[in-house]
């Protein structure tokens, strides 16, 4: 399902195709989050407008409301939302894992309970991969168990084994899906910061040759430089020739340096998130235009950007929306944002055909840091 068309000569970054049922989407790709079949903020013509093929949903809330008896009237996730383009669900195992309060983990699955109502669920392989079926999901992972840094070695190895061992079973389960279902199933890997249990747990995924593969526990609150050493440890157990994604990365920095492992797919809320609160990414950093200096600054929220919201609105006009509470701010700023990572993500697939990734990487996070 992946097609490498360059590769740099100085690290291990590459561009190419992911073929999805929706079409295809040029790798390395950012995807937006969407987790109740919205990415919020913005309308699908919007995300199509700056170019997106590929955006994320998430089993654990569609699964909680509206459920998957409204959505199964649909026939997918993407006729209820009216999106045309591709999508990626996560397996709801992040969420039993920030929800570790509400969670109760066996053999079988997961019982948990529901933060909007309290009412108590039990998920396993096999249903997440039937609920992401029935979502029409083109990619969707398995169910997995996310732990959380400075667990000891014990904790992290069973947590290990019983992903392996619900990636078995999910991908028995997506075997006996409908033939006419196109998604592909996802592996996770884990093994939380011991290198030997990592370096496990990619070897029992790869045996199981699975259609690609996500580098789990990472980004769960651990330092930049242990996320880095782990992502640069990791990549390289996978298979080259399958698709890699690392989960919960929205900075340039962690993408940047995730591409220079060879990672093809990221997502986060971050970009989204921080744009409804007036943050913005610029080519000189972040900027938060709640800021008083920016109360009658008559340029655009960054100038060598082309997006609707630079060609049309200034800095000045934008905080006066976040200062009246006008829903437009966000509206704006999140577009901003992800047409902003896009552009970004454009420029690191050029770079990488020119076999100048490295150099591209160094100059845009010395800018981005204000240190040049």
């Amino acid at each position: 399902m992946i097609t490498i068309n360059a590769s740099d000569p100085d690290c291990r970054a590459r561009t190419g195709i992911l073929h999805l049922p929706k079409g295809d989407v040029s790798i390395p790709a950012f995807m937006p989050v969407g987790t109740n079949g919205t990415v919020k903020a913005m309308l699908h013509s919007s995300l199509e407008e700056i170019g997106y093929p590929l955006i994320l949903g998430n089993t654990y809330h569609l699964y909680l409301r509206p459920g998957t008896e409204v959505i199964g009237k649909y026939g997918s996730l993407h006729k209820f939302s009216s999106w045309k383009g591709n999508i990626l669900t996560d397996s709801g195992g992040f969420q039993v894992f920030s929800l570790s309060s509400f969670r109760k983990i066996s053999s079988d699955g997961v019982t948990f309970q529901s933060h909007i109502d309290g009412s108590k669920h039990h998920l396993t392989p096999e249903k997440v991969v039937e609920i992401q079926t029935l979502l029409g999901s083109d990619i969707q992972m398995q169910l997995d168990v996310c732990t959380e840094p400075g667990i000891n070695k014990k904790e992290a190895l069973k947590a290990l084994e019983l992903t392996t061992e619900w990636a078995k079973r999910a991908k028995q389960k997506r075997s006996e899906q409908d033939e006419h279902y196109r998604g592909s199933l996802f592996g996770i890997v884990q093994g939380n910061f011991y290198k030997e249990l990592r370096e496990q747990s990619a070897g029992q995924l790869s045996e199981l040759n699975l259609p690609g593969y996500a580098i789990g526990g990472l980004s769960v609150g651990e330092e930049p430089e242990v996320f880095n050493e782990y992502l640069h440890f990791t990549s390289p157990l996978l298979p080259d020739e399958k698709p890699k994604y690392v989960m919960g990365i929205g900075t340039p920095d962690y993408m940047l340096e995730a591409m220079e492992a060879g990672i093809d797919l990221f997502d986060c809320v971050y970009p989204t998130r921080v744009a409804r609160n007036g943050t913005c990414f610029t080519l000189e950093g972040m900027l938060n235009l709640k800021n008083a200096r920016f109360k009658d600054d008559m340029n655009p929220i960054d100038i060598e950007c082309s997006c609707s919201t630079c060609s049309r609105y200034s800095r000045g006009y934008l905080r006066h929306l976040f200062s009246a509470r006008e829903i437009l701010g966000p509206m704006l700023v999140t577009h901003h944002n992800l047409h902003f990572l896009y552009s970004m993500m454009e420029q690191a697939r050029a770079s990488i055909v020119e076999g100048r990734f490295m150099a591209f990487k160094k100059s845009f996070m010395e800018r981005f840091r204000g240190k040049v």
